[in-house]
């Protein structure tokens, strides 16, 4: 399947998605405490897509091949959950790492974005895996250019976190997105310089890197979903649905309380 190049109108379209995915994440900020459960902040989530929002909430039923349909609304992956946590009843306590995911279908086009949340007062460790995480996503946005290749994002992320002793999962990555979740190309969050994809104006995909604080190796869970860290250390993980422009790169997943490019969460 060819890589799809957005016209005007679907980046429009798209813009739309994007800002609405990431208000969810605004919204959602102030439930994110102890005592409360991934099943209370899916449903709070779900009640505002729907019926605020007037969106689809992709993940509510997706089911790529090999995969049972996702039962929630959103993905709520904590600590060693690396991604593609399903929201239950266990509730979080004070020093969880959270990341939230957001996908809402608006107009026919998809918006994907996600935040990692400290409930409570987390470690410093804890912390400054957080900003590493979100800084290493910065990294490989910045690349992003028509000309560049996919592997020069995947190089870049992938030498910051190295860079700082974390590791990067390579199981699992960013995608293209538009009328469909995924997309291609592949994102990948590690790799060579001018190898890959030559990027292009109108290409529109997601950059997503999970870090790890121990070694990168992952397992899945008996729910056919979530993913952990093997040796069960804490991962980390952000998500921004970008656009290639005509001399760099659009961030299409930002609304009016989008952390900014410094570190999110500070370390005293």
């Amino acid at each position: 399947m060819a890589i799809s190049i957005k016209s005007e109108e679907e980046i429009e379209l798209m813009r739309d998605s994007g800002r609405l995915a990431s208000e969810v994440l605004d919204f959602i900020t102030p439930y994110v405490t102890p005592g409360t459960t991934t099943e209370e902040l899916d449903r709070l989530c779900h009640n505002y897509m729907v019926d605020v929002q007037k969106v689809i909430p992709a993940p509510l039923n997706y089911a790529p091949p090999g995969y049972k349909p996702f039962p929630k609304s959103i993905c709520t992956s904590v600590n060693h959950q690396i991604c593609h946590g399903i929201p239950g009843g266990k509730k979080l306590k004070d020093g969880d790492i959270l990341n939230i995911d957001v996908t809402v279908i608006k107009n026919g086009y998809h918006g994907d974005t996600s935040r990692m949340f400290c409930v409570g007062k987390p470690s410093i460790a804890a912390k400054r895996l957080v900003n590493v995480a979100y800084e290493a996503m910065w990294e490989g946005i910045r690349v992003v250019k028509p000309g560049a290749f996919l592997g020069d994002v995947g190089h870049t992320i992938q030498r910051f976190a190295e860079k700082h002793n974390y590791s990067v999962v390579r199981e699992f990555c960013g995608h293209g997105i538009g009328k469909k979740f995924h997309e291609p190309p592949q994102v990948l969050h590690y790799g060579s310089t001018g190898t890959g994809t030559v990027l292009k104006k109108g290409m529109t995909f997601t950059i997503e890197p999970m870090i790890n604080l121990g070694k990168r190796d992952v397992k899945e869970m008996p729910d056919g979903w979530t993913i952990v860290t093997k040796d069960r250390s804490l991962s980390a993980q952000w998500e921004h649905t970008i656009l290639v422009t005509e001399n760099g790169y659009e961030v299409m997943t930002i609304s009016d309380h989008s952390p900014d490019k410094e570190k999110v969460f500070p370390i005293k």
